[in-house]
């Protein structure tokens, strides 16, 4: 299986995608979350113009963020620093919408934003709409500014649901998905991926390939697997499904009954301990402040070991493997993990791990 890294953009973001092209990673990606993270496209030309073969990925962006024309140009540009080099992940705006106290957008305007995507970036005309106003546009600069002859490899955001794989498969794309360790998981994202693909033409330059956000923690000798060490290190996974959860417990009930009464009770406490409530209006405010970053030792408590197994890599190089193969033989295609303790050395184990 092959191996990569996802950071939030911020200054020195360039000398972490060398550490990892040094190491052999496979690809490099950063956060696009405009409340919490530093801006992607501005950390991936820094890490475009320090590289020279890595791949450089955004994980991932939205049409709730952003238009079609804005991100297709950002994207395009990175290419022209970066020829080939350039992983776009597209989704629904998950939690880059929940930052701003917003519902993610629809799976038919991911797919309308993606089809608009593929095509300026390939150099082609595209539908481009504004309320009832509709134009066909293209790229119209007459230098470099821009690349669209070499290609930009497409990524879909997807978890559990039917609709965001089914948009991969009919526009060709790969998969990327958060804390999903699952094979079973994966095998239903892929069949859904594979029916919908059925009859549709497909760009001989376009990639299907899966890739799995999560971390990784090697145990040392006799280490505990549920001690601080270990949470510190899958905390931040941990703490982002709690607080998902305790942001949407209030209109998507369904989310907080798939928890067991143990990890309930752990979204309740983080509540209480953030001063909000799943129904105020300004919970964004408090849920979310250090997203994906190190989690604080008081909040150890939270990172259940129930959470822990689901959503992260805890345990010995054999046991670590073991899990691996697994979810190579689910269809995975790469292992990216999020590190926040010691970025570079978690860089150095995974590549020892897998390359």
């Amino acid at each position: 299986m092959r191996a990569g890294v996802v950071v939030a953009a911020q200054p020195g973001v360039e000398d972490l995608a060398v550490r990892a092209e040094e190491l052999g990673l496979h690809s490099f990606w950063v956060n696009d979350t405009p409340m919490v993270h530093g801006d992607p496209f501005v950390a991936l030309s820094l890490c475009a113009k320090a590289t020279s073969r890595i791949r450089l990925g955004i994980g991932v962006t939205s049409p709730a963020l952003r238009s079609a024309p804005a991100a297709a140009s950002g994207l395009a540009s990175l290419n022209a620093l970066a020829p080939g080099r350039i992983i776009c992940g597209v989704g629904t705006g998950n939690t880059a919408r929940r930052t701003l106290g917003m519902r993610p957008t629809t799976a038919a305007r991911l797919e309308n934003f993606t089809v608009a995507l593929q095509d300026l970036c390939a150099g082609r005309s595209t539908e481009y709409r504004e309320g009832d106003r509709v134009r066909d546009i293209r790229f119209l600069h007459a230098g470099a500014h821009v690349n669209t002859a070499d290609p930009i490899e497409f990524v879909v955001a997807a978890l559990l649901g039917p609709k965001a794989a089914a948009v991969a498969g009919r526009r060709g794309t790969g998969l990327i998905s958060f804390g999903l360790l699952d094979p079973t998981a994966w095998h239903a994202l892929h069949d859904t991926r594979r029916h919908a693909a059925q009859g549709t033409p497909r760009d001989p330059d376009s990639h299907m390939d899966s890739y799995l956000v999560t971390s990784l923690h090697f145990l040392e000798e006799d280490e505990d697997p549920h001690g601080d060490a270990a949470r510190d290190a899958t905390g931040h996974l941990v703490l982002s499904l709690l607080a998902f959860t305790a942001d949407t417990a209030a209109h998507t009930p369904a989310v907080a009954e798939q928890l067991g009464p143990e990890e309930r009770e752990a979204v309740r406490r983080l509540l209480d301990r953030r001063g909000t409530t799943s129904t105020a209006p300004d919970r964004h405010t408090k849920l979310y402040p250090n997203y994906l970053g190190r989690i604080a030792p008081q909040d150890r408590d939270l990172v259940l070991p129930s959470l822990m197994n689901t959503l992260a890599l805890v345990g010995t190089r054999d046991d670590l493997l073991a899990r691996i193969t697994i979810l190579e033989q689910a269809g995975v295609d790469e292992l990216l993990i999020q590190p926040v303790i010691d970025p570079p050395t978690e860089m150095a184990q995974l590549a020892k791990l897998l390359t």
